[in-house]
């Protein structure tokens, strides 16, 4: 279930909860609603913690440039013409 889905269980649990006055005979839908909230809280937190693993940022490796000495001669340095 993705983060959508929970988001959903979240938005019917939280109209059954408040937004509904239906009395159903051996149900209740207060509870039923607080149950789906709590569930589609559950699922966001675990989302979110496993989308936060897959981010996990590697450093970049850096190179290390190391500069050889030239000798500079008179004239061209590439030796054309020395």
């Amino acid at each position: 279930m993705g983060l959508g889905g929970c988001i959903i269980l979240i938005a019917v649990g939280a109209i059954l909860t408040f937004a509904t006055d239906w009395h159903m005979q051996g149900v209740n839908l207060d509870l039923v609603g607080v149950i789906l909230m709590i569930v589609g809280l559950i699922g966001v937190t675990t989302f979110s913690s496993i989308a936060r693993r897959r981010r996990v940022m590697v450093p970049p490796t850096s190179t290390t440039v190391v500069e050889t000495e030239r000798r500079h001669h008179d004239g061209y340095s590439d030796g054309y013409g020395a």
